[in-house]
């Protein structure tokens, strides 16, 4: 499908593209439902327009929106739980591992 555009380029949202969203998406709308999809898209269309009026001349490219990307403390080796005190309160164990019924035959 092709869509159709107007002499800015931009793409018109007409009943043949709902239509069409409505088959790719697997969606069965009702009139009013396509109706308001029209609306919210040539709103979202415009936004993006008036987004693409901003001089972006002196603005860093970024890639995410804050400076502290990776929040996550360093890797650093801890000390476990006791492997005994743990084993002690479960039904069945051997010396190293809980034991539970088999799930697949």
């Amino acid at each position: 499908m092709t869509s159709s555009t107007n002499t800015n380029n931009a793409v018109i949202i007409d009943a043949d593209l709902i239509s069409y969203l409505e088959d790719l998406s697997c969606l069965e709308l009702t009139d009013n439902e396509k109706h308001r999809l029209s609306g919210d898209l040539n709103d979202i269309l415009r936004k993006m327009a008036q987004l693409s009026e901003l001089d972006t001349e002196n603005v860093l490219e970024r890639s995410h929106p804050f400076d502290n990307v990776n929040a996550f403390r360093e890797d650093e080796l801890q000390g476990s739980l006791d492997r005994e005190l743990i084993l002690k309160n479960a039904p069945h164990s051997d010396e190293e591992t809980f034991i539970v019924p088999k799930t697949i035959a």
